[in-house]
């Protein structure tokens, strides 16, 4: 099973762009599609976009459409999240995730980061 530490969150102002990053650990990356949530404070943790195990398909919700981008380097065992024209309302803390089932749900995870902070001042 991987590991997964997340890095790259911080504050940004309005219109400023981040790009957050997941590294796994252990041998069997290339078997999880991997995805990122994100989770405001009072509210319940939702998927924002996922990526299946070759990369060859995506999601995104529809809050992030256009604007984020989600890929992936097997031979790194990272995921990442470049995410542009940040608006204020996605503050949050970000998670990266593990599953082997696709499309990706919330309720097949298998492993979870810890989280990084994502601050989008106005």
């Amino acid at each position: 099973q991987v590991q997964l530490v997340e890095s790259g969150g911080g504050l940004v102002q309005a219109g400023g762009s981040l790009r957050l990053a997941c590294a796994a650990s252990g041998r069997t990356f290339s078997s999880y599609a991997m995805a990122w949530f994100h989770q405001a404070p009072g509210k319940e943790r939702e998927i924002v976009a996922a990526i299946k195990w070759t990369g060859t398909s995506t999601y995104y919700a529809d809050s992030v459409k256009g604007r984020f981008t989600i890929s992936r380097d097997n031979a790194k065992n990272t995921v990442y999240l470049q995410m542009n024209s940040l608006k204020p309302e996605d503050t949050a803390v970000y998670y990266c995730a593990a599953s082997r089932g696709w499309p990706f749900q919330k309720r097949t995870v298998e492993v979870w980061g810890l989280g990084t902070l994502v601050t989008v001042s106005s």
